[in-house]
């Protein structure tokens, strides 16, 4: 069986949905999982959504914008009077009715609930195209196989009960069903973390015993840098797992960091593909002795410098640290580079929960901090280190790391 994996941008509007269907009969739609993310930038326009009900602003605007996007799009798609119409103003009234009913204050709790609609509307409306044009499917909801813990927005896989529920499916079935969403104990949503519909599609591969998965992308495959932010990229054909895994560590955003492990685990090949040219052969990951190796460039952006130092001129030694790093895990904060000399550390983060206020205001207690926002961090892997002019080019470099052929500098 073979897994299918397509993003936000692949079904943006009529046309690209269009297109699914046409990579389909290009690849062939036998036996074939498909895993379906929310339509472009609905996740955050829902995002948007739980920021507002949160601040106790006009939320149902927010949401009628969403909703009436997807009708527009359906509209390119069916018939006036189809079922479809009908599915998704029920999706948008279950969104409001949840809120309005709603007691958590638990703010990843509501979340997951609200933002985990994107998918699912954007699955029922392929899968309902795809009946049309007699692509036979059937839709099923992804929170039935894919169980979790309770931690919402960053669920944690139940992998004994996933795979017994994924064994369920019939491998002589076509189905289409959403990224991004599980389910706990009680059956409440929980989402696998930003971006994470292609760690879903691994999950599926992984429970199927798939013989590949294929992510579709607006890209030819993985590339030596992202040709939106670098000049004189190329593609990389042949990768292996292990070099993948690097590479989505230090930010590749081509590439999920958590959905190598389970296809590694079970030897399952990975292509990346381009959904505006399917007959490319893309980027292959699999075990393979033939790994390229070429300089490629990664930048994450959206980071936050942070200087945490002792007050007393101390070494920042070993309890130190274990109490810095156990406030980092209580905020849920990401650690992208760290550098420590004898009485201060360099931390470049991720803030993703928007949560670095509390844990520098804990961290002031014991050390001095500080905190330089918004700055840009860049990896230079495989690097020529005879030639590093133009890497450094323009770099106001706050913070530099070098080890074997991987360069890392932190920029504003």
């Amino acid at each position: 069986m073979k897994v299918f994996k397509f993003g936000g941008a692949s079904v943006k509007d009529a046309e690209s949905v269009k297109n699914v269907a046409l990579v389909l009969e290009s690849e062939g739609f036998e036996n074939c999982l498909l895993v379906v993310s929310a339509m472009g930038k609905t996740t955050n326009a829902l995002e948007k959504v739980v920021k507002k009900y949160f601040e106790k602003e006009d939320y149902e605007t927010e949401i009628e914008k969403v909703k009436q996007t997807h009708l527009e799009i359906s509209t390119g798609l069916f018939q006036n009077g189809h079922a479809v119409f009908a599915e998704i103003s029920l999706f948008f009234d279950d969104i409001e009715s949840f809120l309005r009913r709603n007691k958590s204050p638990n703010p990843n709790f509501v979340y997951d609930q609200v933002v985990s609609c994107g998918e699912m509307i954007s699955s029922k409306i392929l899968s309902e195209y795809l009946t049309d044009i007699q692509f036979r499917n059937t839709w099923i909801d992804a929170r039935d196989y894919i169980k979790t813990d309770s931690n919402y927005r960053e669920g944690n896989i139940n992998w004994e009960e996933t795979q017994k529920q994924i064994s369920t499916l019939d491998q002589n079935t076509c189905y289409v069903t959403q990224g991004f969403i599980g389910s706990e104990a009680n059956n409440f949503t929980v989402t696998l973390g930003r971006e994470g519909s292609d760690y879903s599609a691994a999950i599926f591969a992984y429970g199927l015993n798939a013989d590949a998965m294929t992510i579709w992308k607006d890209v030819p495959g993985v590339m030596t840098g992202d040709p939106r932010k670098f000049e004189n990229v190329t593609l990389l054909d042949n990768i292996s797992y292990e070099e993948a895994i690097e590479m989505a560590y230090y930010g590749a955003s081509v590439i999920h960091p958590k959905t190598l492990q389970p296809l590694k685990q079970k030897n399952i090949p990975f292509y990346v593909k381009s959904f505006l040219d399917p007959k490319k052969a893309g980027t292959k990951v699999s075990s393979t002795e033939v790994n390229q190796q070429l300089e490629s460039y990664i930048v994450k952006e959206n980071q936050h410098l942070m200087h945490i130092s002792t007050r007393d001129f101390s070494f920042i030694a070993e309890e130190h640290l274990s109490q810095i790093f156990a406030l980092f895990a209580k905020q849920q904060i990401k650690i992208s580079l760290m550098q420590n000399s004898a009485i201060s550390l360099a931390v470049c983060l991720e803030d993703k929960y928007e949560t670095l206020d509390a844990l520098n205001q804990e961290l002031q207690i014991t050390f001095n901090t500080e905190v330089v926002r918004d700055v840009s961090m860049y990896t230079l892997r495989n690097a020529n280190l005879e030639d590093l002019k133009s890497f450094y080019e323009g770099k106001n470099i706050l913070l530099e790391q070098i080890s074997k052929k991987i360069i890392q500098v932190v920029t504003n």
